[in-house]
């Protein structure tokens, strides 16, 4: 997984409530299972008509909004139901950050998992950030600091979970995070495990054997 660490990208402003996952990522192409090119796919009916050309009303296809990389979205984005192709459809349009007032939880924790940072924010703060949003300006997001730096140059914070921060600084998935935080662990349970039931880790040991 990518690491996420400081981000520069233009910002797009979606503040409709409630944009669930089958509006970013449509139930019909739910058979496609591969990450890559997923992103033509993304909100796939409001980008396009029903003979496949880009609607010109739908401001991710209008410049400079069709190379956002931050979306200032409305409450409940990502709701509905657990597809993980929502996301990936995201991360293959190039978008790493979405910031809005509230998420759905599954989608929430999905972006996490495939490099993406969901912000929580609301009130005062998300009015400025939609505002430079409108006007489809370049925000910097600082995982490091916690920071989204508007070009005014004044900068936001926003809070994340600190095992999640790590993870997306260092661009560890699941297993990789396991490995890294639990790794004496595991290796403790190896060596009293070689002890105790030496003949679950013979047949290891003769294939490093034969490969060596």
């Amino acid at each position: 997984m990518t690491p996420f660490t400081t981000f520069t990208a233009v910002s797009a402003s979606l503040p409709d409530a409630d944009v669930d996952t089958d509006i970013i990522y449509p139930a019909r192409f739910l058979l496609i299972t591969e990450k890559k090119g997923l992103g033509r796919y993304a909100f796939y009916e409001k980008r396009f008509d029903p003979a496949g050309a880009e609607r010109p009303d739908f401001l991710l296809n209008r410049k400079p909004f069709r190379e956002a990389g931050i979306i200032v979205a409305g409450a409940n984005f990502g709701c509905g139901s657990s597809r993980e192709q929502a996301p990936w459809a995201l991360a293959d349009l190039g978008i790493r950050c979405i910031i809005a007032p509230s998420f759905g939880e599954i989608f929430f924790g999905n972006c996490f998992k495939n490099g993406m940072l969901p912000i929580v924010l609301d009130g005062e703060p998300l009015a400025r950030l939609r505002a430079d949003a409108e006007a489809g300006a370049m925000l910097t997001v600082d995982l490091d600091t916690c920071l989204v730096i508007r070009p005014t140059g004044d900068p936001i914070a926003f809070t994340v979970d600190p095992w999640r921060r790590e993870a997306l600084l260092n661009g560890w998935d699941e297993v990789s995070t396991i490995l890294a935080r639990r790794s004496d662990d595991i290796a403790a349970f190896e060596r009293h495990q070689q002890l105790a039931r030496p003949w679950l880790w013979q047949r290891d040991a003769q294939e490093n054997d034969a490969h060596g």
